[in-house]
């Protein structure tokens, strides 16, 4: 074989080398620029999924719905996290500088939603207005009812419709502290919640100053009737005390807010910055030259 033979044939390996190692880096690059463009639509399909199912955990109307929908929440997240974590290397290999400082910029905004995020998430666990409602609407009513069923029961050792008054108003007072609650337990204002107070405080007197009135006009077969309807009046108050402390907790009513306020100015940007680095990708080229269709 003539050396001129020898220098063709090598230059053909070579050529042929080179376009082979041309072909994987177009192959590789290609897989890249699919990649991203998985990444990013899974971001803001994950994205969508945490600010909806934090959404339906401030919405639960049970502590299991709304410890099973912050889960998911977190898990949503934890998915963008990976995605971003993942995405951010490749926009640098692939040299694509505005798709970067987009994932930049979204990973900025996302670390506050996340943070506030959070605060909303243990706020809607703790349900505590929720919890207080049900006190309010259960035990409770069942006390402020067998205080109402103890009076009733009362036989008058003397002037009965005198009797039957200071019954009738030591029950409308209670009835008037549970009226209270449920405008208290509704109520997201300190001010407002502590003149609610204030006439539960004043209708409790009045019941208990009703109760002593009472005592000494009642025959003694019914004095334990008396006396279970003061232990009526201790427990139902009992529970109005813890509805109250629930209340002011306002966890449902603060996580509400704040994602009607405050998680919504987050939610927005982030997901706008998502939108503009779909459509930055969308319009790439693929290495070998071809659009995308």
């Amino acid at each position: 074989m003539t050396q001129t033979v020898r220098v063709r044939r090598l230059g053909v390996i070579l050529v042929a080398a080179g376009l082979a190692a041309r072909c994987g880096d177009v192959n590789a690059a290609l897989r890249q620029v699919t990649e991203a463009h998985r990444l990013a639509a899974d971001l803001r399909v994950e994205f969508a999924r945490a600010a909806d199912a934090a959404n339906r955990a401030v919405m639960a109307d049970t502590d299991a719905a709304s410890v099973t929908y912050a889960g998911e929440a977190e898990t949503a997240k934890r998915a963008v996290n990976k995605d971003v974590d993942t995405l951010r290397p490749m926009l640098h290999t692939l040299k694509y500088a505005e798709e970067s400082r987009l994932l930049d910029e979204f990973a900025g905004k996302f670390a506050e939603y996340q943070t506030l995020d959070r605060r909303i998430l243990d706020l809607a666990v703790e349900n505590t207005n929720l919890k207080a409602q049900r006190l309010s609407f259960g035990p409770a009513q069942s006390a402020a009812d067998a205080f109402r069923d103890s009076l009733q029961a009362i036989v008058p050792a003397g002037d009965p419709w005198r009797v039957k008054a200071l019954a009738a108003s030591a029950v409308a007072a209670v009835r008037e502290i549970q009226a209270l609650e449920a405008p208290h337990i509704a109520e997201p204002e300190d001010a407002s919640m502590a003149r609610l107070e204030k006439r539960m405080t004043d209708a409790e007197s009045a019941a208990r100053s009703a109760l002593d009135t009472l005592a000494p006009l009642v025959q003694t077969p019914s004095r334990p009737r008396l006396a279970a309807a003061v232990a009526s009046l201790d427990q139902f108050m009992k529970l109005n005390a813890q509805i109250i402390e629930l209340s002011r907790r306002n966890t449902n009513v603060r996580s509400l807010a704040l994602s009607l306020d405050e998680k919504r100015k987050l939610t927005a940007p982030c997901e706008d910055t998502l939108r503009l680095l779909q459509a930055a990708l969308d319009k790439r080229g693929f290495p070998d030259g071809r659009r995308r269709w």
